[in-house]
């Protein structure tokens, strides 16, 4: 949290570092600077509760997260993946945590407050990705591309420098748009969240404009600059967090970016963690890796354990693996976080906890089997492209309804009464929307936060099939 000038040594500390966890780990909220946190509850469990509660979160129980639409009621969608990825990260950050109040670089009391912010942020770090999975992206961003092609209608009037954020439509944008604006109180900091979670949360702290430059310029090799995580339309909020929360800010050409909260890689292995491991425990129960393949890679992955397996069942020895695995790779990025504290610190690190600490070879070679044989799955592959084709439907059937309330100068109460139905069936939210920009924005809000089924039903209701 924000404290008074007595821990001024820890400033010094890391006054050559390039950020400090006084400022890091910034209790104030965006939108209610006044806010004052009760004495029970910390401020950081409250974010987590906040998301937790919120209908964008709840609607991750019908989302995508590896396997699409599939049955098998064991096979994890995006809201178990968040609770799991959010208990990694508690248990990672905790760990941490005890390392950095050793070494004397944070309070005692700051162990928790560090655990909180991380699983607050990991809870969060999917609420933002649309129906069907990455391809989902991959889907709205090409449907937006083909409308900029035509330039015909509605996106003819867009600005060009704002036309990759929607051509490159990216969950994480959309998630920082989502809990910074969008929900609670709406244009007046979203959920108010405390900015050392919102700083957490956001893996890459960059415009789609800025990286569009940088990657011109060639200067676009830094981890947090893999992706765009901030439409224009936020970064001034981002703007505000990063101040407050004291990260490294690069600036270039009229444009500016900047370096990862110290925490972003943590939330980031908890989830490297999560989908690696779980990712094959999924692909067992449903069948598309046999079992020896999986038992080969978790045995080595949770270190040869020796336990009697005998009466096990298949899938609790896959279970039983699953779980240890787990507290292995915890304990492999604990020692890459401290080894590459310094750079991390400085904001110069640019790798991930997974990939620097001693598991780094088995998890390349867990991904690539999964990039291989699971991500290239007949049904898997079958159903992005037909999420691909609901989605089309979707956004070609409502973007009439926004070129309407273009055609009426952004009058509601003007729009043809075929509008008008799609308004109430749909129920679309047409407010606070006054440009292009915005109407496309809406339009990427509506479609991004429907579940896997319900965007299939609504596809077949507007195709009318």
């Amino acid at each position: 949290m924000i404290r008074a000038a007595d821990h001024s040594r820890h400033a010094e500390i890391f006054a050559g570092m390039g950020m400090n966890w006084n400022q890091l780990l910034c209790s104030e909220r965006l939108g209610d600077k006044n806010y004052q946190p009760g004495l029970n509850r910390s401020i950081f469990v409250q974010d987590h509760d906040r998301i937790v509660f919120s209908a964008p979160f709840r609607r991750l129980a019908n989302k995508t997260q590896v396997q699409p639409l599939y049955e098998h009621d064991h096979v994890h969608h995006r809201l178990i993946h968040s609770i799991e990825v959010s208990s990694v990260g508690r248990s990672l950050a905790m760990k941490i945590g005890h390392w950095l109040e050793q070494q004397g670089h944070i309070e005692p009391e700051d162990v928790s407050s560090l655990a909180n912010v991380v699983q607050a942020a990991c809870v969060a770090h999917d609420i933002g990705n649309p129906p069907f999975g990455h391809s989902g992206e991959e889907a709205m961003g090409a449907w937006f591309a083909e409308r900029f092609d035509s330039d015909q209608g509605l996106v003819r009037d867009l600005e060009p420098e704002l036309r990759s954020q929607f051509i490159r439509f990216e969950g994480n944008a959309q998630g920082f748009r989502i809990i910074t604006r969008l929900e609670m109180y709406r244009n007046a900091g979203g959920m108010r969240l405390s900015k050392a979670t919102l700083g957490a949360f956001t893996k890459y702290p960059v415009s789609a404009g800025t990286l569009d430059t940088l990657k011109a310029g060639n200067k676009a090799g830094y981890a947090g600059l893999k992706k765009f995580g901030i439409f224009g339309a936020e970064l001034p909020l981002f703007a505000e967090v990063a101040a407050s929360l004291g990260l490294v800010e690069e600036a270039e050409g009229g444009t500016c970016w900047w370096r990862r909260h110290p925490l972003v890689f943590v939330v980031e292995a908890a989830d490297d963690i999560c989908y690696n491991i779980v990712d094959l425990e999924d692909a067992f129960t449903t069948g598309e890796l046999p079992f020896e393949v999986v038992k080969k890679l978790l045995h080595e992955a949770a270190g040869k354990p020796n336990r009697d397996v005998t009466g096990y069942s298949q899938a609790e020895h896959i279970a039983l693996l699953r779980a240890l695995s787990i507290g292995k790779a915890i304990d492999s990025c604990v020692e890459a976080f401290v080894s590459h504290y310094e750079a991390i610190m400085s904001g110069t690190f640019s790798s991930s906890l997974v990939e620097a600490g001693p598991l780094a070879q088995l998890f390349n070679r867990i991904r690539k089997v999964s990039r291989d044989q699971i991500f290239t799955a007949r049904r898997k592959t079958e159903l992005e492209l037909s999420g691909r084709r609901t989605l089309g439907n979707v956004m070609s059937g409502i973007l009439p309804v926004y070129e309407d309330l273009a055609r009426v100068d952004w009058d509601a109460n003007k729009l043809k009464d075929h509008s008008r139905q799609l308004v109430r069936a749909l129920d679309l939210d047409l407010r606070d929307i006054g440009t292009p920009a915005q109407a496309l924005h809406a339009l990427a809000d509506f479609t991004s936060g429907m579940t896997d089924r319900y965007a299939l039903r609504m596809s077949r209701m507007l195709s009318g099939t």
